[in-house]
């Protein structure tokens, strides 16, 4: 572990957050000699790969889930196609002894505050025990998933057995093993925990609201000299996944569903299917998500092949119903080995949320308001996160009129870029809001935007600049962009994170860019091509405001 850094020194950047982007941005600095350090809320790197409940794994196949520098994979083998929390954390033990990024990072030091000083052009950063950072620029590389969400259920505390939220589980982990379990919530992480826990709890109760609809995992080990060998390629495959709209290296299917015949249709899906992962979503037919009937075509294929592994008819109208809840892909497919058979058990339980929603919370379990009490010894809060805003909203960050990211967005979100926003200069944040983010693969969003940045204050540097931000109209311009290619897209017709209708008072509308990943990259390169058409610039004026 490194010591923990004093908080005094001016540095030309703090990086706050260490996992993959993170850790890229520091990299990248070091590189340019810049003075850089990162603050980091848990006690050691990978970010949400530092959580692991079980079954908690990767869902992007090897070896698109990884950051591309070479002197990094060159020398690393992974063991899985997708890799568990725990190859990633020992991938991320792995890059701090090639890197050494440790000795630039203060462990156990959560960022609560921001706040930007006009005099000299600097971010004063508070942590929680009080160390105070002054950087001229301010990455946030917290991530979209970094606050956590748990549902205001009356009587939690009154819980006497074990109770953990997936963001937040123990690392000495939970025996489950002839266990009570309850789960609630059936998004990625309540797939994973549910599929295993099933074959080894005494029962498991599993509250859902809304079926997921999982793809196949294809879940395999990774033979080592093979993998040696396409290694060759990877240089390729890197810059290939800037050139698509997914970040992976495949594509979608150049035609509409209805121009194939219906031969041609259920050929190309099962191949898709046999492939596994995320190519059933990605290379789809290419309307399949702009247009409600083809996709309804896919939805179809998807809800037979599913229903062939459920025994009981009732649970396959529940996990898999005749008529969709919504759009295929409107709400994250989650991957799954086994999550069906679970539900074939005589030792399982699936209520039905909208049937009988939750009482409450008793000492003993969750009372459901058709009067059955559920009795547990463990309870699993699969919830989920305030997604894609709630990372930063949770740090008072407060620009140069004094108003805090929160209150910015109260009403509707307002980027430049998904990387900047108006009145919080020098302030940069990567994978989050406003950007491909949650259609994307994440190492290739993750060093698209992150070289984006590093070039950015490469410029200023280099002109003796002092501060950058955008413009109102170029962040209003950007805001549009986002709103008109995400209504049309089907991925936010559903109550979903994708669109933050998962948290109460949270204003709904689409939180990413859908415009594709390609596309992305070549929007924010010609705005640095341009001059950073859009922002303006402080020059050195200012007394004690030097580089």
């Amino acid at each position: 572990m490194s010591e923990p850094f004093d908080g005094i020194g001016e540095l030309d950047v703090l990086v706050v957050g260490a996992g993959f982007s993170g850790i890229y941005q520091l990299y990248q600095f070091r590189k340019l000699g810049y003075s850089v350090k990162i603050f980091e809320a848990a006690s050691d790197l990978g970010g949400v790969w530092f959580n692991g409940y079980p079954g908690c794994r990767v869902d992007s196949d090897h070896p698109l889930y990884q950051l591309s520098l070479p002197e990094l994979w060159e020398d690393f083998t992974w063991k899985e196609r997708y890799p568990s929390w725990r190859e990633l954390y020992d991938y991320f033990q792995y890059v701090d002894r090639k890197l050494d990024v440790k000795k630039d990072v203060s462990f156990n030091t959560r960022v609560v505050a921001a706040h930007f000083d006009q005099e000299i052009d600097r971010w004063i950063v508070t942590t929680e025990d009080g160390l105070i950072a002054r950087p001229r620029f301010l990455v946030l590389c917290v991530g979209f998933a970094s606050k956590s969400y748990t549902p205001a259920f009356k009587g939690l505390e009154r819980f006497e057995g074990i109770c953990h939220h997936t963001a937040h589980w123990p690392r000495e982990d939970v025996e489950l093993t002839n266990k009570r379990v309850g789960v609630i919530g059936t998004g990625a992480s309540g797939v994973q925990i549910i599929q295993e826990a099933g074959p080894k709890v005494a029962h498991l109760t599993v509250f859902q609201r809304t079926p997921n609809m999982t793809l196949p995992m294809r879940q395999k080990d990774l033979d080592a000299t093979l993998q040696e060998q396409q290694k060759a390629l990877y240089p390729s495959l890197f810059r290939r996944n800037k050139q698509t709209g997914s970040g992976f290296s495949f594509e979608r299917y150049p035609k509409p569903l209805f121009s194939a015949t219906p031969e041609e249709r259920v050929l190309h899906w099962e191949d898709l299917w046999a492939q596994g992962g995320f190519h059933f979503t990605v290379s789809n037919f290419n309307d399949y998500s702009m247009n409600e009937d083809a996709n309804r075509e896919v939805y179809n294929f998807w809800r037979d092949k599913v229903r062939k592994r459920i025994h009981d008819p009732r649970m396959q109208e529940l996990l898999a119903p005749t008529t969709p809840p919504h759009p295929l892909g409107a709400k994250r497919c989650s991957l799954e080995q086994s999550y069906y058979e679970v539900f074939n058990q005589p030792n399982v339980t699936l209520v039905d949320l909208n049937e009988t929603d939750i009482s409450e919370v008793t000492s003993k379990g969750i009372l459901t308001k058709d009067g059955i009490e559920h009795e547990l010894d463990v309870l699993v809060l699969a919830t989920g996160f305030d997604s894609l805003t709630g990372g930063l909203t949770q740090i008072d960050i407060r620009g140069v009129d004094g108003v805090s990211i929160a209150e910015k967005w109260a009403n509707g979100v307002y980027t430049n870029l998904g990387m900047t926003c108006a009145n919080f200069p020098n302030m940069f944040f990567i994978y989050g809001v406003h950007a491909p983010t949650a259609f994307s693969n994440g190492p290739t969003c993750i060093e698209i935007q992150g070289d984006w940045v590093v070039q950015c204050i490469k410029h200023m540097k280099e002109n003796g600049l002092t501060a950058i931000y955008p413009t109102p109209e170029a962040e209003a311009e950007w805001r549009g962009l986002v709103m008109n290619t995400g209504y049309r897209a089907l991925v936010n017709s559903a109550k979903s994170w994708y669109v933050g209708a998962n948290i109460p008072g949270k204003t709904i509308e689409p939180l990413n860019y859908t415009g594709g990943v390609n596309k992305y990259f070549e929007i924010i390169e010609g705005i640095a091509e341009r001059g950073y058409e859009g922002f303006q610039f402080n020059p050195i004026l200012k007394k004690g405001s030097q580089m």
